[in-house]
């Protein structure tokens, strides 16, 4: 019987080991920290083996097979030494892909992820198939592939992911777009972190496709230089593509070999340029897989969008209260400081990953009256923006923030809280982040 060793005991651990089991592996759980108690009950209900609060290196080097969660990095000294011992080192999405026949739809990039995994999903079930979601939303891959036989999966999938792929194929992959993130994990050099993202196409083959932002330097001058082998479906906001996704007249246009889909910009459930080209992605991945016209706009048009990413939680006064905590990084802020339409009282702040706030500039100053710091230190967003709105002020709790944000606010401005940064020193995630800002709204 083969070993199989699965290095943390979260969402993917867990998920790897009751697939793991059901294949006939013996299955031995290890996690550094410790495992919640939902996952310990799922482990003893499976008869897994489990340790917490450290590895028992005896029990982990001779496996056969690793299974590594996305959170620790190849750097970990375990890690290297299992590699050193040539024991492969894989990721969730490696190991479950190898159990399913399913049509895999593959979706990663820095931002919008989230969202088009949502949509592909939402568009897929409303045409009729027999489709799951998973990877970095909702449940785990393999799990799903345990307990279930859909002929499709929509994957939402995560550069750590794929890190840890070696013959996993998605039929349909797609790169929203890539910006700056997690550099910390790819020594700073932005990159590796591309490279990292196009792993999701290095086993596609002429018979698979690569849906991608054509209006994205940094995918395009990758494409050129590294050529790929899966038919190429580009979307544009800015030029006119011949096979792929465009605008035109307010008009999408989702053109494939076999067919056209148009539908009109202002139908859409979804508003913002980048929620244009997310719509755009999830159309012609459903436009591939045959979903018909009517479905797909009849889709796009009642999809309701992601929580915490620019949800509008409620109006007080004739002030908007939006919530974006999902927006870790710059460039997911860009998009939310670009889709607002009036005077903006900006919260931000948090863990910052090694931020350029430069590109955010010109946004600033052309929609952002004041700001409200929300961070353990906000040196670098006062540097940055001090001299450039007449208000910023430091809050260190988000009943705090929320309550100054409600001073500033007049009648007709928006509150956005959009961090651009990681929400782990005040805060246990992005979601604790938004509900907790949701709920000091309310307690207004």
């Amino acid at each position: 019987m083969e070993r199989l060793v699965i290095l943390g005991g979260g969402e993917s651990g867990v998920g790897t080991a009751i697939l793991g089991k059901k294949e006939g592996f013996e299955v031995f759980v290890s996690d550094n920290g410790e495992i919640k108690k939902k996952y310990k009950d799922v482990l003893e209900h499976f008869e897994i083996d489990w340790e917490e609060q450290g590895h028992s290196e005896a029990e982990i080097l001779n496996a056969d097979l690793v299974m590594k969660s996305p959170g620790i990095p190849d750097t970990v000294p375990l890690v290297k030494q299992l590699n050193e011992l040539g024991t492969p080192v894989i990721s969730e999405i490696e190991f479950a892909s190898r159990y399913t026949d399913a049509t895999i739809v593959g979706i990663t990039g820095s931002n919008g992820k989230t969202t088009t995994t949502m949509l592909t999903y939402h568009i897929l079930s409303e045409g009729g198939l027999h489709v799951g979601m998973a990877g970095n939303i909702g449940d785990s891959f393999a799990r799903m592939v345990a307990e279930n036989s859909y002929d499709f999966y929509v994957l939402e999938i995560s550069s750590f992911q794929l890190d840890g792929i070696d013959g996993f194929r998605p039929h349909i992959a797609m790169i929203t777009n890539i910006t700056p993130d997690h550099l910390d994990r790819y020594a700073y050099v932005f990159e590796n972190y591309v490279a990292a993202k196009f792993r999701i196409a290095e086993n596609q083959t002429s018979e698979d496709y690569l849906i991608y932002d054509a209006d994205d330097p940094v995918i395009t001058a990758w494409l050129k230089k590294h050529p790929v082998n899966p038919g190429l479906l580009p979307f544009s906001l800015e030029k006119e593509i011949e096979e792929g996704a465009d605008v035109e007249n307010d008009e999408i246009s989702i053109k494939t070999a076999n067919k056209t889909t148009t539908m009109k910009t202002e139908s859409l459930a979804l508003q913002g340029k980048h929620n244009l080209k997310n719509t755009m992605a999830a159309a012609t991945a459903a436009t591939l897989l045959g979903i018909r016209k009517e479905t797909i706009r009849a889709s796009v048009a009642n999809f309701q969008g992601a929580p915490h990413r620019l949800e509008k939680v409620l109006k007080i006064h004739h002030v908007q209260y939006i919530n974006d905590s999902k927006a870790t990084n710059v460039n997911a802020t860009y998009y939310a400081l670009d889709s607002m339409s009036t005077p903006t009282v900006w919260i931000v702040g948090g863990v910052d990953k090694g931020n350029d706030y430069k590109e955010l500039m010109p946004l600033v100053r052309e929609k952002v009256k004041a700001i409200v710091c929300l961070g353990l230190d906000n040196s670098k967003i006062k540097e940055a923006f001090g001299n450039v709105v007449e208000l910023l002020v430091e809050t260190y709790a988000m009943s705090e923030a929320v309550k100054v944000a409600y001073k500033i606010a007049e009648r007709g401005d928006t509150v956005l809280l959009s961090p651009a940064c990681a929400s782990f020193d005040l805060f246990n995630n992005y979601e604790d982040r938004g509900n907790q800002f949701k709920e000091a709204i309310k307690n207004l």
